[in-house]
């Protein structure tokens, strides 16, 4: 049965490229569409990339839109963000067995970034993201995701604890308000962060 069917599309195929033959005229149209509906989709194609570039460029959020986001949506927000500060490759990973990584990135730099997200629809009146948070960050971070820069952003706020624990293992932390000013646009976060790892690639300025 699979040789017979063989055969008759090789006949069909057959028939229609010695048809094509006797009409050469019906072959370059044929063939001109086809080469303008790739031609077409082509420009289509960078044309959304290009927007889409834009549209990251110009990437601006409000705190009430934030807060107003679900859990995922955050995650999702804060991988665009990092997009729109210049990593492309920027991806959100958060769900069952993340291992503490909600989005990674790799930044202009080559620095690679381990961001988890802990979203509070109540914002500061939320509760505060404590330590054994930040316990799960330290322990895969770097170990388990090789990150150069281990980020824990939301939208609340901090407990003392968090940020002296935070400081002694070098996780770098962004609560409400330095969200809003990163958010806001448009410094890059490394920009508005404290004490980030050199880059590993040479820069314009090296």
């Amino acid at each position: 049965m699979g040789l017979f069917a063989v055969a008759v599309v090789w006949s069909v195929v057959e028939g229609a490229l010695r048809w094509l033959a006797a009409h050469p005229v019906v072959a370059a149209l044929l063939l001109a569409a086809v080469g303008g509906g790739l031609a077409f989709w082509g420009v289509r194609r960078r044309e959304r990339a290009r927007w889409e570039r834009v549209r990251q460029r110009g990437l601006r959020y409000a705190m009430p839109q934030i807060d107003a986001l679900h859990h995922r949506q955050f995650e999702h927000a804060v991988r665009d963000l990092m997009r729109r500060d210049g990593c492309p490759d920027a991806v959100q990973v958060g769900g069952a067995g993340d291992n503490g990584a909600d989005v990674k990135a790799t930044d202009p730099f080559g620095r690679r970034w381990v961001v988890q997200c802990k979203h509070r629809k109540a914002g500061l009146a939320g509760a505060a993201v404590g330590t054994p948070d930040l316990h799960v960050l330290n322990g895969t971070g770097r170990p388990v995701h090789h990150g150069d820069v281990v980020v824990l952003v939301t939208n609340g706020r901090f407990t003392a604890n968090a940020l002296d624990f935070a400081r002694d293992q070098r996780l770098h932390l962004v609560d409400r308000h330095l969200l809003a000013r990163w958010a806001a646009g448009p410094a890059p976060l490394w920009e508005l962060l404290r004490a980030v790892p050199p880059p590993r690639r040479p820069t314009p300025f090296s």
